[in-house]
């Protein structure tokens, strides 16, 4: 099966952040880096953005039981 690799307003739109605050997460290093596609493109693999998403349900869940 191929990885679907999404752009950034996809990316955006799954996700719930604006775009300077993905790119925040990106440098602290707690959201998955983006592919270069090209010299002006980039894009994400789909599994690491489900992956993340679900990290952080994990976390709410963690966190209601505390």
């Amino acid at each position: 099966m191929t990885e679907r690799i999404l752009r950034r307003p996809e990316v955006i739109s799954m996700v719930g952040l604006r775009t300077t605050k993905l790119y925040e997460l990106i440098a602290e290093g707690r959201f998955p880096k983006p592919i270069k596609l090209s010299v002006r493109s980039v894009g994400w693999l789909e599994s690491e953005v489900q992956a993340w998403i679900k990290e952080q349900a994990e976390k709410r869940e963690a966190d209601s039981n505390a």
